[in-house]
């Protein structure tokens, strides 16, 4: 590698590649280094005799099979992982003696895994569900894991819990059914049994579970932490990542029908965007909270099924991520990747948040059962700074000790290796005050569990508000057992009479005669309407007829692309579609092997002669678009496709008149993304 692209490579990708191979071209040989001179037969006694154990070619081949699967992960199966770096904006040295929120001139190299929570590794990835959104920071003083999900919250306040939790979401162990979701009586009968989970069930419920991409999606550490800075000054912290794209999300029925046409849609769009140089880019902000305020508000905020609102605690913006490469090989990077909110560095440290508390163990111990007990030393999560220490030996071991001295304290070694004292460097644990009698109880400033779940209702727009009636509609519909759903809407009715009314009546049940949350306050972060959104990399779907206008085609084209947009040419078959002036451009979808759910919005080409094919085709996607509310633009010449259909002049769809003006009203017309009107 030329001396120049060394010096681009941060301290990672530099580790990594001595561990990286190319096999293209290399002879066959044995994990031991011999020479294969036949990989297609076995050996055997005779050419129809039995196989010889002596075989040890066929021994270490079936062998490493029979082993190439680790066991999936519980929780957070279905995943998919990208590097890149993070940039600060400005020191936070007075909150922080975090090494990488020091200098802004210094990159932090980073791993993403996105991830879904319910599923298996086969599961499609537009389900309903909370993702995952876990990052491992590689400082220069050890890795930092922000182990979080796009969820602010969860589902239950103690992690002893969790384990419940989980099997009430997961198949129901009698039939494995159903894969990945929650619409059975299990999960319900949890939630309802487990009021805790109100606040939670009002997000899942929402669009924050079918997101558009993991480009347009949130992250939240969701745990309470603190920092601590060189003063040995305390702050209650929560971290929070905000999409730069903004935050766009698919609906219901588009997501179900996007798990049949491409369940890997996901990191499908993560791959592809990376690939092109369309990194994902996101802002990492913080919630900072004095000590002496912990008390000030009206929830706990040790409680993870509590936010802390924007308008009282705002989130200050401090660095920039960007995702700007692929993995090599998603198993030995992604799926090895081992993350623990328990991994943190010196000037950032934990609270007694219960639910945090429990997860401290709970991700170690998963880590050594799942990836092994040398499971720290693989590539994708060895640290960029050296380490040294006593530990030794185990499955897999990587490291060679060549020293005798595997203990401390020691003469031989001069009591090497040797701590650091907090002054020096070494990590120092906050001496936060504890006191209080051992006891299993859960403390009583947890036990409002309905105020920030109706916040979260009142603060939806009624386009949510109706998505989350009909999400619980749907969900309970599914469940099987009356009480079960009636127990649900008994709760439901805590939060709010309008969707306890709405919900009962789409299944059966009786609205109680309870008192709804009084709570007046809302919250506008908490409503997706309220972000700003860019056409960046959102996909027009291009329908093209031969004879389409080539020179308007082509200065459309060129102004998506200068916007931001990508555009999909879709022809009948695959090849080039031409139009007039000498125009032929590329097919990138035929009707066939393209979708419409698969685009953010639509523009028809038609030619002077539109064939009956064609025509059925083009009116099959215009329909199934218009009905996801995604904007339209014709040609003049497709024009009457629209009008026979009986959308012609409705929100959204656009007919060019001017080349000009059509142009940027197609472009702002994507950045609105959903014309909500036309329900």
């Amino acid at each position: 590698m030329k001396k120049n692209e060394e010096n681009k490579m941060n301290k990672k990708e530099q580790q990594l590649q001595q561990f990286i191979r190319e096999n293209e071209g290399e002879i066959l040989t044995s994990n031991e280094g011999v020479k294969i001179s036949d990989d297609e037969n076995s050996l055997n006694a005779g050419d129809r005799g039995p196989t010889l154990i002596e075989d040890f070619i066929f021994r270490e081949k079936m062998a490493h099979f029979d082993r190439e699967r680790i066991p999936e992960r519980v929780v957070h199966a279905r995943g998919y992982g990208a590097y890149g770096e993070f940039e600060l904006y400005a020191s936070q040295k007075e909150l922080t003696m975090a090494n990488f929120l020091q200098n802004p001139a210094v990159k932090t190299p980073l791993f993403i895994r996105f991830s879904q929570v319910a599923g298996s590794k086969g599961v499609n990835e537009t389900n309903r569900d909370v993702r995952g959104f876990a990052i491992k920071f590689y400082t220069e003083e050890g890795n930092f894991d922000l182990v979080g999900n796009n969820i602010p919250v969860f589902f239950i306040q103690d992690s002893i819990k969790f384990p419940d939790l989980i099997h009430a979401v997961k198949p129901e162990p009698n039939n494995e059914i159903p894969q990945g979701q929650t619409a059975h009586d299990t999960f319900w009968d949890f939630i309802a049994n487990n009021q805790e989970s109100a606040h939670m069930a009002m997000w899942i419920m929402s669009d924050r579970t079918i997101p558009r991409s993991f480009r347009m999606m949130q992250g939240f550490g969701v745990n309470t932490f603190r920092l601590v800075n060189e003063q040995g000054k305390s702050r209650f912290v929560k971290f929070h990542i905000k999409p730069v794209l903004g935050l766009r999300s698919l609906i219901w029925d588009e997501a179900q029908k996007i798990g049949g046409a491409d369940s890997d849609y996901h990191r499908r769009d993560l791959w592809t965007n990376i690939e092109k140089g369309n990194y994902a880019e996101y802002e990492l902000g913080i919630q900072v909270l004095e000590e002496e305020d912990e008390f000030k508000y009206d929830f706990d905020i040790l409680d993870a099924t509590k936010i802390w609102p924007e308008e009282d605690i705002p989130v200050k913006i401090i660095g920039k991520i960007t995702l700007n490469r692929n993995v090599d090989n998603v198993f030995a990077e992604t799926e090895q990747v081992a993350l623990h909110p328990g991994n943190i560095v010196r000037g950032i440290d934990f609270s007694n948040d219960p639910l945090l508390q429990g997860r401290l163990f709970s991700y170690s111990d998963t880590q050594f059962y799942r990836v092994g007990t040398n499971h720290q030393e693989l590539p994708i999560n060895r640290p960029i700074c050296p380490f040294h220490n006593n530990q030794r030996d185990g499955a897999a071991r990587y490291i060679i000790d060549k020293d005798r001295i595997a203990y401390h304290k020691n003469s031989l070694a001069e009591n090497t290796p040797y701590t650091v004292p907090g002054s020096k460097g070494g990590f120092v644990t906050y001496p936060s005050f504890v006191e209080g009698r051992k006891v299993r109880a859960t403390a009583k400033s947890f036990e409002d569990h309905f105020s920030q779940a109706r916040m979260f209702w009142n603060s939806m727009s009624p386009i949510e508000k109706d998505h989350i009636m009909h999400a619980f509609s749907f969900e309970l519909g599914k469940v099987q057992s009356v009480s079960v759903r009636q127990q649900v809407v008994n709760m439901l009715a805590r939060i709010s009479t309008e969707l306890a009314t709405y919900v009962a009546k789409a299944i059966g049940a009786i609205v109680p005669n309870v008192q709804e949350s009084q709570v007046t306050k809302s919250s506008p972060a908490l409503s997706l309407f309220n972000t700003k959104v860019f056409p960046n990399t959102l996909k027009v779907g291009v329908i093209l007829e031969t004879g389409f206008n080539g020179r308007e085609t082509s200065y459309f084209l060129e102004q998506w692309k200068q916007a931001g947009l990508q555009p999909v040419i879709i022809h009948d078959e695959l090849g080039v579609v031409r139009g007039t002036d000498g125009v032929e451009l590329k097919v990138d979808d035929s009707f066939l092997t393209g979708s419409p759910l698969l685009y953010d919005g639509l523009y028809i080409g038609a030619g002077q002669d539109v064939s009956d094919n064609f025509l059925w085709k083009t009116k099959s996607y215009v329909i199934e678009t218009y009905n996801h509310f995604k904007p339209i633009g014709a040609s003049k010449l497709a024009a009457p496709i629209l009008q026979s259909i009986g959308i012609l002049g409705k929100p959204g769809v656009l007919v060019e008149q001017n080349p000009t003006t059509f142009a940027n009203q197609f472009i702002e017309a994507m950045t609105i993304h959903r014309f909500w009107q036309r329900a």
